[in-house]
């Protein structure tokens, strides 16, 4: 069985989306912000972030796309992602890894803004900066959904849960859903996904 560390409102959501839509057993366990982590997180987990995935065979990962890509891996027949020879496997595996280092890396530096500068007075500028990555960044996945049901293959992926994840964080969601209709035109169709619109009421990823 699968052990799900996460918390509310995090990158579990996406993890916790996955494990669902597999029908794969899992032990939930909701992890606390703190300061003053439990040492034996920080041994799964450095950084002291979630979400983190403790596989069945005792091991631990971390990274939320990286965890949804293994679990695509594993359980196929749930259809997570285009299967490993499918031509549209390429762009899963583009787009997982884009928005993970390029969307997520943004929205922490936004709303974690004191941790990327060591001037007491710079944290507007990050966050300024981290919100022009931000928009670049969903501009650019709003042009590949032009035209196209899901951003991957004929039918709904975890890169699309993905998305929607990270554009439910934009600090300007009016704004955000006005600039870029497909990715919109995407998560209003996700959000009435009977699934997402469960966990979203744990979660409050976006008002319902």
């Amino acid at each position: 069985m699968y052990k799900l560390y996460t918390r509310p409102g995090s990158g579990g959501f996406v993890v916790e989306a996955a494990l669902a839509l597999a029908n794969a057993p899992f032990q939930q366990i909701d992890v606390p912000k703190s300061d003053r982590p439990d040492p034996a997180f920080l041994d799964i987990s450095p950084l002291n972030q979630v979400p983190v995935l403790t596989l069945p065979d005792g091991s631990s990962m971390t990274e939320s796309a990286a965890i949804c890509i293994l679990l695509a891996e594993r359980h196929p027949q749930a259809r997570l992602a285009p299967a490993v020879d499918a031509p549209a496997r390429a762009d899963f595996l583009r787009w997982m890894a884009f928005m993970s280092s390029v969307l997520y890396p943004a929205v922490l530096r936004f709303y974690y803004a004191h941790r990327y500068t060591a001037d007491a007075d710079g944290t507007t500028a990050v966050k300024q900066a981290a919100i022009a990555e931000m928009d670049r960044g969903f501009a650019v996945l709003d042009a590949a959904l032009k035209g196209r049901d899901w951003l991957v293959g004929d039918q709904m992926s975890l890169a699309d849960i993905y998305l929607v994840m990270l554009v439910a964080w934009h600090p300007d969601i009016d704004t955000a859903r006005a600039a870029w209709p497909d990715i919109e035109r995407l998560w209003a169709r996700l959000r009435g996904h009977p699934l997402l619109k469960t966990l979203n009421t744990s979660h409050e990823m976006w008002p319902t």
